[in-house]
């Protein structure tokens, strides 16, 4: 039994591994070849991967402003610190909800679509026809949809957190009866310019993981059409939980 179950999980561990240096591989791969990129089709993938992912995204992050609004104006009232709930709402927007909702929102909707589409070309045999014809699949198919997740995402991230932050405001003054000078004056004595840019730096990281696994799912789906769902599924697993991981270490690295 015991021997058994260390097999098991030395095989898992193995095949953990490979997928892993696999996953590094097509990331490096992507890199080396930015350059062969497709102008047209990238343009066509910056709009359908992030222009059409804008209005989930401002409905996901007006709620959210909302409810940490709720949650926080009506007690910071009570003590007397009204005048820091629209700071404290746009800091803890623009640096940690506003990248990672956004994130999980394009994780769900553009990763898995990314590994939807390449799993069935793959299982089409589309790709093996890429190939044939001498055409690299990384350039063809990785390269414009990373390059059109990693821009769009910091934009994504400006427009949310306006919307954000207008939710909060929303709350803050007709549910707390906060002013609006006193919310406005406390994001501008409290948040800063890099409180943002930090955010839209995170967001260019996630973009960047939500491509490389996407895509990597989709190239390596198993055949059938059982294999393009799992493919799907695992995509947006994965790159949600790489997007909790690494967006611990880029706080550290961006705020502390």
């Amino acid at each position: 039994m015991g021997k058994r179950f260390f097999e098991a999980a030395g095989k898992k561990i193995l095949l953990f591994c490979a997928a892993a240096g696999s996953l590094a591989l097509l990331f490096a791969d992507t890199i080396k070849r930015l350059k062969d990129a497709d102008s047209k089709e990238t343009l066509r993938q910056m709009a359908l991967l992030g222009a059409d992912s804008l209005p989930i995204v401002l409905m996901t992050i007006l709620c959210t402003g909302m409810v940490f609004s709720v949650q926080t104006a009506k007690e910071f009232v009570r003590f007397g610190a009204s005048g820091t709930v629209g700071g404290i709402v746009a800091i803890a927007m623009a640096r940690e909800l506003v990248p990672v909702l956004t994130g999980v929102v394009v994780a769900g909707r553009i990763g898995a679509a990314i590994a939807a589409e390449l799993g069935t070309m793959k299982v089409t045999e589309q790709i093996d026809a890429l190939r044939v014809m001498a055409a690299n699949p990384v350039s063809f198919l990785v390269v414009p949809r990373f390059i059109a997740i990693v821009v769009m995402m910091p934009f994504l991230i400006v427009f949310a957190n306006f919307i954000g932050d207008m939710g909060g405001y929303i709350v803050a003054h007709y549910y707390a009866g906060i002013s609006t000078f006193t919310f406005v004056d406390s994001i501008k004595r409290y948040a800063e310019v890099y409180d943002l840019v930090g955010g839209m730096i995170k967001s260019s990281f996630f973009g960047a993981i939500i491509a490389t696994v996407g895509c990597y799912k989709g190239l390596n789906a198993p055949n059938g059409a059982e294999g393009v769902g799992l493919a799907t599924t695992a995509s947006v697993v994965l790159s949600i939980i790489l997007i909790f991981i690494s967006n611990y270490f880029l706080s550290i690295v961006l705020y502390v």
